[in-house]
Parts: C-alpha cells; sequence; structure tokens
C-alpha cells in the first residue's frame, strides 16, 4: 500500500479531477488539494503537467497527470479495487471510461457552440451516445450490477453537468431512457460523488457557461427558452 502524501492538484468544474476525488474518497485515501487557475497557468503547475491540463497527483515529489493514467495508478497501489476482478471485465470498464471521455468532449462542444445548426449536431451525437449507454446498462444499480466501479465514477461527473442543463431547458438528451434514468439518480445520491464539488458547484458552472457567449449561454440569457425552437 501506498503511504506517500498524496495531493491533487485540481481546477473547481474540471471533471477529470472529480473522477480522481470520487476514486480516492471510495478508497479512503487521505488527499490534499491545491487548486490552479487555468486562464493562468503557473509554471511550477506546466513543470507538472505537459498537457496543461488538471488533475495532476502528485505523489511525494513526482507527480502522475491525466484522470485516465491517475485512476489505474491508484488500482495498481491502493485497496479497496473499483475495477472487476478479471482481465477483460477490465478491459471492457476502460472501453466505457473512455466512452464517457467522448461525451465530455461532446459536451464541451454542445455549450461551446456558436450557433444553432452545431449546437444541434453536438445535441443529437449526445443523444444517440447515450442511448447507446442505455442499451448496455444492467439490472443495476450501478454500471455493471450491485458493485460499484471506475465507469460509475466517470459518469458521476458526467451527469452533474445535466443537473444544471435541465434548469436550462428540455434538451431531449437523457429523455426516454428509463435504465439511464435510474443510474444517474442512484449515482447522484453516493456519497462520493454528490462531496467531489464544493456546495457553489452549481453556481459557478452556471456563470462558466453564461460566460461562454455560445448558443446555449444565449438560451439562458432568454429564460432558459431555446432560441429557434430547437429545444
Amino acid at each position: 500500500m501506498l503511504s506517500t502524501q498524496l495531493t491533487l492538484v485540481s481546477h473547481t468544474l474540471c471533471p477529470y479531477v472529480q473522477r480522481a476525488i470520487i476514486a480516492l474518497s471510495e478508497k479512503n485515501i487521505p488527499f490534499e488539494r491545491v487548486y490552479v487557475d487555468l486562464s493562468r497557468k503557473p509554471d511550477w503547475f506546466l513543470k507538472l503537467s505537459p498537457l496543461g491540463k488538471t488533475p495532476v497527483l502528485k505523489v511525494g515529489e513526482r507527480a502522475v497527470f491525466a484522470s485516465a493514467v491517475i485512476l489505474e495508478y491508484l488500482e495498481e497501489t491502493q485497496p479497496n479495487p473499483l475495477h472487476p476482478a478479471t482481465a477483460l471485465e477490465r478491459a471492457e470498464h476502460r472501453g466505457w471510461v473512455e466512452f464517457s471521455s467522448s461525451i465530455l468532449s461532446d459536451i464541451a462542444g454542445l455549450y461551446s457552440a456558436a450557433e444553432e445548426k452545431a449546437f444541434e449536431a453536438k445535441r443529437a451525437a449526445l443523444e444517440a451516445k447515450f442511448a447507446r449507454l442505455d442499451f448496455e446498462l444492467r439490472s443495476g444499480p450501478y454500471f455493471s450490477g450491485e458493485r460499484f466501479s471506475l465507469v460509475d465514477a466517470a459518469f458521476g461527473p458526467v451527469f452533474r453537468y445535466f443537473d444544471v442543463f435541465d434548469k436550462i431547458s428540455d434538451f431531449r438528451i437523457l429523455t426516454r431512457k428509463p435504465r439511464l434514468a435510474a443510474w444517474r439518480s442512484r449515482l447522484n445520491e453516493r456519497r462520493s460523488i454528490r462531496e467531489a464539488v464544493g456546495e457553489d458547484y452549481e453556481t459557478l458552472l452556471w456563470e462558466f457557461l453564461v460566460a461562454r457567449r455560445s448558443y446555449m449561454s444565449e438560451i439562458m440569457t432568454n429564460g432558459g427558452r431555446a432560441v429557434s425552437g430547437t429545444a
């Protein structure tokens, strides 16, 4: 078991940071958090993160960067594994963690889209991916049954976006997906997921979205109504 001091270099809104926090919490690993302003990246941070992104896990004086790598490192060094027991199942779960990353990329495209056509393309892509995910889900309560896994840890931050999106408008991305709705609800109840962000997270995310000056920003400033009837 690793006994070296762990420090997680974080950004307040970063969903990839949330993944690492959830895994650390599920494994009952003590750690410290240091926040960084990604709009003004300090030199010390760039020395730790060649990609210039969060999270970074400092293990003593050494650094592990990229959330997927951090998750795997924690699996290799800490008790309370979140991956399945067999190699094939672990590989399948790694694939779905990567799938969640592609969804996060599409979410960023959704809230950054400057005009309706681009927004609708990302909305449709997200709806299709969530439909595929809904088909994949088993009886629950978690991704592959009774046991909480890294796939669940990866999707907790994904669904957190929709806690805010749902207050903006009905984008018809998660509708008519009952298994997905049940899974989302169960993840929202999980302590490690709830406590992965601060109490001001939704306020900060709302402000961030408005500041994008995107098509979604325009919907928000029009009282939650679609600008041209898209949503």
